[in-house]
């Protein structure tokens, strides 16, 4: 038998259902395989070994009384924390959450558990999700799996480093502006963002609810699509949830993208995009050629405002959603206070880290009284026409095919004293969350370090199916 943690998520339940594998089997390699690499390179914020370990058990049972249980059953996963979790603790890697136990499921943590999935743990992550390399968490930085110095992106970094060093086959993440796509590319996986709408919210911790959007990492594009089948559907606790029939995204695994049509923004192609990362996209571009698609350049003349319109929006929404950790209601609270005024500033103060205070600071100011129709206001209108924009797009492409980051993944350090620096580490991802499409991120190459690097497909609203064929038709090729 193959050293099971290095198996993809198809691959373990092909072992079950020739019984050649037990769920518990699986399940005691993947915790083993935690205890000994997991203190290199800090993935994990907590590790489910009782609760993982009985879940396999029940599974087995059910696979051992010949029960029918979907595609993913007895596959473990690892959730990141700022996805709640009954019984298990949801931090958000703040020391605001440090001892937050969330009271009950979110919707895509009961759908794992209906699918008889095995959670092993909760990850690290940026603070509130707050960050692009996961070294704004206030326990630890994880590092990059493929190169111990150098970051696994962020902020879902816990997710898909977790996945690049075999201690989960597959992975939940949130993405805002690219916290999936972006570590996925770092870390050589395959990284959704869905739709928005399309996955429920409920649950999840929020961060900027207009742009939060929950999605699947894998080590291929088919365990991807099994486990978008999992968490995606209406939810009637997310009034954000879009109403859209119940697809199977594993039809679109197809070989082929004969006569489709590929449009290359060249906005994203211009300065400030590493040499190796251009030469690897433009030979992805070639073998699509061959393969026979239609490739044509375009133009999206929206790009360069989709930064400072990101920040603006996600921020305003953060300091309004933050405000919640009072120190009063829940979330840490300070021991050194005369007044509730105290209690309200110290906590405040000593719960939340530098980069969380510096977006809400900045939120505050967009959202104030004299500033609101100058900075918010206006990015809302700029937010319309970037959305228009993509729309245009595709009434002629299939799919829009661009870099997901500027550069591969940095060293550990090197950004963190720079956050301006940092946000731009985010230029081709956040438009997609701004104008709410899905994308995918998949490996196309690797730089001269041996570091990964990643291709970003995007396509019209629900049209997740068109980003499967094509990340497929790519993989099998």
């Amino acid at each position: 038998m193959n050293n099971i943690i290095e198996l993809t998520a198809s691959e373990i339940r092909e072992l079950y259902d020739k019984k050649e594998a037990t769920v518990p089997e699986v399940t005691k390699a993947f915790l083993a395989h935690i205890k000994e690499k997991d203190s290199e390179i800090n993935a994990y914020i907590t590790v489910c070994e009782e609760e993982a370990l009985k879940q396999a058990e029940e599974v087995q049972k059910l696979m051992d009384n010949g029960e029918k249980l979907g595609p993913m059953a007895g596959i473990p996963i690892a959730v990141k924390d700022n996805i709640c979790t009954k019984d298990i603790k949801t931090t958000c890697a703040s020391k605001m959450l440090e001892n937050f136990v969330s009271p009950y499921d979110a919707t895509v943590v009961k759908k794992l558990k209906d699918e008889h999935m095995i959670i092993l743990g909760k990850v690290n992550m940026d603070e509130f999700a707050m960050g692009g390399s996961t070294e704004n968490s206030a326990f630890f930085k994880t590092k990059n799996p493929r190169n111990l110095s150098k970051v696994p992106g962020g902020s879902s970094g816990g997710s898909a480093a977790s996945i690049a060093a075999d201690m989960a086959p597959i992975a939940l993440g949130s993405d805002t502006g690219g916290s999936i796509r972006q570590p996925a590319s770092y870390c050589g996986i395959v990284g959704m963002k869905p739709t928005y709408g399309l996955v429920s919210r409920y649950g999840l911790v929020a961060f900027a609810s207009s742009l939060d959007q929950v999605g699947p990492m894998s080590k291929t594009v088919a365990d991807n699509a099994n486990l978008l089948n999992v968490i995606a559907g209406n939810d009637e606790m997310d009034t954000t949830s879009a109403k859209v029939e119940k697809k199977d995204y594993t039809q679109a695994l197809v070989n082929d993208v004969k006569g489709l049509r590929i449009g290359v923004p060249k906005e994203y192609f211009g300065e400030g995009l590493a040499i190796e990362v251009k030469e690897a996209l433009e030979k992805a571009i070639e073998k699509y050629r061959s393969l026979g698609a239609v490739v044509e350049e375009f133009s999206l003349p929206t790009t360069k405002y989709a930064l400072p319109t990101y920040y603006i929006i996600a921020c305003a929404e953060a300091s309004s959603n933050l405000g919640r950790f009072d120190g009063i209601r829940y979330g840490y609270r300070t021991e050194n206070y005369s007044s509730l005024k105290d209690i309200y500033r110290n906590s405040r103060s000593e719960g939340f880290g530098k980069e969380v205070k510096r977006r809400i600071i900045l939120g505050t100011y967009v959202l104030s009284a004299g500033y609101y129709d100058a900075y918010y206001k206006k990015a809302q209108k700029v937010r319309t026409l970037i959305k228009q924009g993509f729309e245009e797009a595709f009434e002629k492409y299939d799919v829009i095919l661009t870099p997901t980051a500027p550069t591969t993944a940095f060293d550990l350090g090197s950004k963190i004293e720079d956050p301006l620096e940092m946000y731009l580490m985010d230029l081709y991802t956040v438009p997609i969350n701004i104008a709410g499409v899905p994308a995918i991120s998949i490996p196309c190459g690797t730089d001269k370090e041996g570091m990964p690097i990643g291709m970003q497909l995007i396509a019209k609203h629900f049209n997740e199916e068109m980003l499967y064929r094509f990340a497929y038709t790519f993989e099998q090729n």
